[in-house]
Formats: C-alpha cells, structure tokens, sequence
C-alpha cells in the first residue's frame, strides 16, 4: 500500500510538545488514548466475560476544556463514546462526545472512491494513530487518506491529505449519532461554491456551518433502509482538502458567527498551537516534581480527562438556547448538565479549584433549567447537584445566584417529584425507604421492579446533610436543624445483626434472604452489594464507626472488604476487584478512608496505592481504566490522591490528606499557588504541618489552602 508521510504538521506537534533544548510542556505527558481500552482477561476483571465489559467510555479525539465541540473517531455506532481501541474500523469523525453514551453529532468521513450505505468505513492501525491535547490524527488505510483533527471551543478544523489525483469526496451521515436511535431530522443545504450548512436534532438540535478550501463540484445522496449519507465531491485533487466548521445549539447563522470568531481566518497549525496552549494553561496549575515518568504520564492525563464535560452550549456572543426552546442570554456561559451521581464526589470540585468560573457558570446553568422544572436538575440516582453546589458555595465561589440555588435544593429534599427525589414522602415519614419484596432479583433487575431503597435512603442522608450546611450559611436555622435530623437516616437502613446497610421491606423487616456479595443493578443497592454500599456516610463517619460494637469490630469489617473475594459475577458497572471493593465504580470510591477513623491512616493508604499502582493503565496496551470513567470521576479520584488531598465529604470545603506520589506538588488556586512537600519515602503518615504549624488531625481546609503556604506531609 502507498502510504504517505505528512513530515509538516508532524514537525509542528514535536515543536509544540518540546524538544531536547526547551522544556517539555505538560500536555507531552498527554495520552487521549488513555481510557480507551478494554480489559478482556478475567484476572483483571474478575469474572470471566460473556460480552465486553464497559472500558472508561472515553473519547481520544480534539476537544478544549469544557468545550462544546469534541471531535472524535467513531468505531463503533451506540458504544460508550464510539471508539473503542480493540475495533479495527472508523465510519467517521463525531463532533460532539460526553466520554459517555449518547451524543456524536454530525458524523462526517473524507473518501474516495465508490461507497454504499452499508459498507463505507475504513480499516486502520494503531501504528499510524496519534494524539495529543487538541489533535488527532489517523490514517485510513482504505483511503489512503491521512486525517488530521483540531479544534476551537465551538469549531472543528479538518485537513484531509488524499494521494495525489484521487477524487476528494466527503461524507455526512446525518442520519446516525451516538445515541441508541438514528438521527430522525436533520437538514443540509449547500450554501456557495465552497460552503454548506445543515442541523440534526429535534429538541436539542445542533447546528453547523462549514467552509471548504476547495470548490464544491456536486452533491448528492445514497441511502439504505435505516441511514441515508449525504456525499460532497470536490474539484481539487491536489492539495489537501481543509474543512472548517462552526457548530452552535441555536442555529446555523450562529454556527457561521462561531466559526467567523474562533477559526475563520486561522491555520490548521495556528489553531493546534492555541489547543495546545489552552490545554498547558490548566495543566499548568497543578505542577509535580519527582515520581516516575509513566507516574506523570497517568496524572496529567487524568488531570485532562477531568476537563472534557460539562460542555459550554452557549455561543461566542453569549446565547444559548433554554429549556423551553427559546433563545436568550442571561450573562453566564450556558452549559451542560454535569454526571452529578458520578463526578460530585471529586471532580466538580476540582473543577472549582482550577476552573472557577466554568464551575460558576456550570451552577448557574442548574438553576436555569430549574426555574422551568421547579427543581434542580438530578442525573441518574440520587440528589447530588446539592453536594456541588454546598461545596462551591463554602470554598469561596460566589458567581451564581445561591438564594435560587438554594431554594430549588430545598424543594428537591422537601417535595416529591420524578424530576427530583422518588419515594422522598416515605423517606420522610419512615426515616428511610422500603424495598419491594421482589422474588428473584439478579443482577440485571429493572427499575419498575425495585428502588434501590438502600442507596437512596444512605445518598438522600448525605445530600440532606448538603443541603443543611448552605441552610445554616444563609441563616435558615429551622430547615438546617431539620435537614441534619434527617443527615443521621443512613443508619435507619444499618443491620446491626450482620453489620450491613440492608433493605427492609414495607413492614419494617429486613429483607431475606440476604447476600452480601451478590451485586444489584437497583434491588437494595445501586450498581452495587452490601459491601460497598455500607460504608457510605461520609458527612458522619464517626457515626458510622459508632453503629459497630468498636472500632477494632469496624477496622475488621473493613478489613474483610478487602480480603473476602469477589463471587466471580459480572454485573454491568462493576469490574476490578479488591476482595469485594470495585476500584471501577464510584461507590466504592469513599471506603478506604474509613480506616482513618479506626487510626489506621496506614491501611487507608496501602489501599490507594494498590489503586493508583495496579488499576489504572491496566491491560496489554497499558491504556484500560479499571471501569468507567464516567466524565471523569474516577480520573479526578486519581489526580486529587496523586497530590495527597481527596474530598472525602465534598460538602465540606475541606481534604482528607493522604500521602501523594510526588515529592512536591505547586497547585494554584486563583492566581495563587499552595505547596505540597512530601518527607521521605514512607507511605505511613507521622507528622502534618502547614505553615509551619502542626495539624493535628488529618484535614486541611479549603481557606487555609489559599492562604498559599506549604503543607508538609512527613511519612516513615
């Protein structure tokens, strides 16, 4: 096969990352292709497979931070993001990725040749595949046809290099996304000799506008019974083909104003530089000294993976389109809706520290949709935008509206809805929740059969507590000392007779028979077992420690979520085990901390090493997740214990201080930068100071943070 060698833009990236004589920039550590793995060996997963397991679900391709546009390979219609590493094949270039399901707008693909509807994708190799921070690129090997992919925050930019003489043609499969159904409307229309616009989409539509370097020859279509593919040919079969184009959620003359801002007038290298500056902006904010370079090469990636979503929906001149479908401007930057069940607990705090205006406007976009629903906005299990936004509001953020926020947090933890809290008036009335008498509940259990009763009466608790701790800033007494009444349920649901949080029926019995290794999808448990839902207090542990008969009883039963092995069952979120704990799943991620609170800091700690040493960059190529990163909740997990802070009740603007991997650490937060200095190679923690002054305890609050001194962790 010809291949070709693209010799300038390669020359272009070396410049960009660095060479032997200037400093490496950060994004060199950058790996998009981290996460994008699966693992397939039943040692690793701990179970032997009958279908792929769920890798980290994430995307490699050209994004900014909280961007609007990602554009990404696609290998596999309806799969996580749409690529996975194992499938030798792309369709085409997506510009829209959650790291998650869903999405994948405007599907577009540069050929040659004849093509049908059901077979135009294109082999590829690994070997001819690359990425960095704001660049992706592939070649097609059915093709010949090397695709290079940058981005702006509202603006893809392609460059398609052809063999010489070959017809440049294009794809639009506007009736394909990411999600589980074909694109039902869309539109296309060519608008000049080098420019067509279009949309997909019903109540979130998108919009785009694009602009070819080459003249438009002709247009047409094919089609099959499921998809009909839009096909562009151009005149030029010389130079490389270059497309930019301008999206925008609210039509296509602000897809044309998009693009006319961000990219219009700019390079393909011009735009790469500014990616990448963009990108060493915020990785610049967290600078690590010592640890090893693949220890570097897994933080500063998941640093990056903690930066793709929510994504900004409203355009360059500050409109978006709201929930009812009308386009206006508030004065904040519009949106997405954050994977609040899967991110609160790390990483949209992190996202105030270093983005605390994406966080402010983030919130601000909460309260948006919740003036038309009359509740703030939930994602997938439990009420967790509360945590969020207690957090921010407590750490100094003050750039919503936190009356408005906190009275819609107030209706969710107070009235009854499907938009907000199910079974909260039982909650109420009982101080928990019942479970249904379901008589065969496996793994795969749906939701019109069970609650998952323990997880919202334990979740509910917590998310009470949030919604306390902004009651009582604002000076609500009455429903802050309601509200922390109600923060001490998760023990309504603890069984003293088998030390497990554990479901009661309606009559207030437990459940039987009982498993506590056997993982639910809802019946009991959320995506999870007794194990590694019993150790969900976070805004209480010492509560939690006192429900056993010592602490000694409840550092062996920690113990014994660590040593007891897992029953060998898949189950759809769960994979990677530490004797019963799930590395892969956010539920367990708050569970080792708990040996804090028996004074055992050094138990806690050989548990999160074995974590950030053995599940991440697992697999053959290094580069599987241990589960989901779900938006990236469990890369936010790695970044904050890398650096030896984790916000084990992220309500409260404090960290629970662990032992990091680098020796020294220079976080900065609003132009000010703190210090980390760890002391000796040891990973059992003797002494904390900051500032020169000892910390007694093992918590550091967000405020002493900012001051800008140096915490110093001394290990033996």
């Amino acid at each position: 096969m010809n291949k070709l060698t693209f010799t300038p833009v390669l020359l272009v990236l070396a410049l960009l990352i660095g060479c032997p004589s200037t400093p490496k920039r950060l994004t060199g550590y950058v790996n998009p292709l981290f996460g994008t793995a699966t693992l397939w060996d039943s040692i690793d997963l701990g179970y032997k497979p009958t279908h792929r397991a769920w890798g980290a679900e994430v995307f490699p391709g050209a994004s900014l931070p909280n961007a609007m546009v990602q554009v990404t390979p696609v290998t596999l219609f309806g799969s996580g993001a749409g690529y996975q590493y194992e499938d030798t094949v792309i369709f085409a270039f997506f510009h829209t990725s959650m790291g998650h399901w869903n999405l994948g707008h405007v599907p577009i693909l540069p050929f040659t040749g004849e093509i049908t509807a059901d077979n135009y994708q294109s082999g590829y190799n690994h070997e001819n595949e690359s990425a960095s921070p704001g660049y992706y690129r592939v070649f097609l090997e059915r093709y010949n046809i090397n695709a290079e992919i940058t981005s702006t925050l509202r603006c893809a930019f392609h460059k398609y290099t052809y063999r010489s003489g070959d017809e440049k043609r294009l794809l639009l499969n506007l009736s394909r996304t990411n999600s589980r159904r074909a694109g039902s409307i869309w539109d296309f229309k060519q608008v000049d000799k080098n420019t067509f616009s279009g949309s997909q989409g019903a109540r979130e539509a998108i919009y785009f506008y694009a602009v070819a370097n080459h003249d438009i020859k002709s247009v047409d279509s094919i089609s099959n019974d499921r998809e009909k593919i839009t096909v562009i040919h151009f005149s030029d079969r010389k130079s490389p083909l270059e497309l930019k184009i301008g999206f925008s959620f609210v039509s296509v003359e602000k897809a044309k104003k998009n693009l006319e801002a961000e990219m219009i007038n700019k390079s393909f290298a011009q735009v790469l530089n500014e990616a990448d500056r963009a990108w060493d902006a915020l990785l610049s904010k967290i600078q690590v000294t010592g640890g090893t370079e693949k220890q570097k090469g897994i933080f500063y990636s998941c640093l990056y993976r903690s930066f793709l979503w929510p994504a900004i929906r409203s355009d360059i001149d500050g409109e978006f389109t709201d929930f009812q479908g009308n386009t206006v401007n508030k004065g904040f930057h519009y949106y997405t809706t954050p994977a609040l069940w899967d991110d609160y607990r790390n990483k949209l705090i992190l996202l105030g520290m270093l983005s605390p205006d994406v966080a402010n406007d983030v919130i601000s976009s909460l309260i948006e949709r919740a003036k038309y629903t009359r509740f703030m906005p939930i994602y997938f299990h439990g009420d967790h935008a509360s945590p969020f936004i207690t957090g921010s509001y407590l750490r100094g953020l003050r750039g919503f509206d936190v009356d408005s926020a906190y009275y819609f947090m107030l209706r969710n933890a107070t009235v009854e809805n499907p938009r907000a809290r199910l079974y909260l008036d039982e909650y109420i009335e009982k101080g928990w929740i019942a479970e249904n008498d379901v008589k065969n509940p496996t793994t795969q259990t749906e939701v019109d059969e069970a609650k998952a009763a323990v997880t919202k009466t334990l979740e509910y608790a917590y998310d009470d507590y949030a919604v306390a701790l902004l009651a009582k800033e604002l000076g609500d007494i009455d429903n802050y000392n309601r509200l922390m009444q109600r923060s001490g349920n998760y023990k309504n649901v603890f069984d003293p007779s088998t030390g497990f949080m554990r479901g009661r029926l309606e009559s207030g019995e437990w459940r039987e028979p009982f498993d506590p290794g056997y993982p639910y999808y809802v019946f009991m448990y959320r995506e999870a077992n007794a194990w590694q839902s019993t150790f969900f207090a976070p805004h209480d542990p010492e509560g939690l420690v006192a429900l056993y008969p010592s602490k000694k009883a409840f550092e062996q039963k920690v113990d014994s979520m660590f040593i007891i092995p897992w029953g060998g069952y898949e189950a759809y979120n769960l994979t990677t085990f530490i004797g019963q704990y799930c590395p892969g799943n956010q539920p367990s991620q708050g569970i080792p901390y708990m040996y804090y609170f028996v004074d055992k800091q050094d138990k806690a700690q050989a548990v999160i090493d074995t974590i950030m040493n053995h599940y991440y960059a697992m697999g053959k190529e290094g580069l599987a997740y241990a589960g989901m990163d779900d938006s990236g909740g469990l890369s936010a997990w790695y970044v904050l214990n890398a650096i030896g802070l984790y916000t084990l009740s992220p309500a409260d603007p404090e960290y629970i201080i662990t032992v990091p991997i680098f020796d020294r650490v220079i976080f900065t937060i609003n132009d000010k930068p703190f210090f980390i200095r760890k002391v000796n190679k040891g990973r059992k923690i003797n002494n904390i100071t900051y500032d020169g002054k000892e910390i007694k305890e093992y918590f550091i609050s967000h405020d002493e943070l900012k001051r800008g001194k140096e915490l110093v962790i001394t290990t033996e």
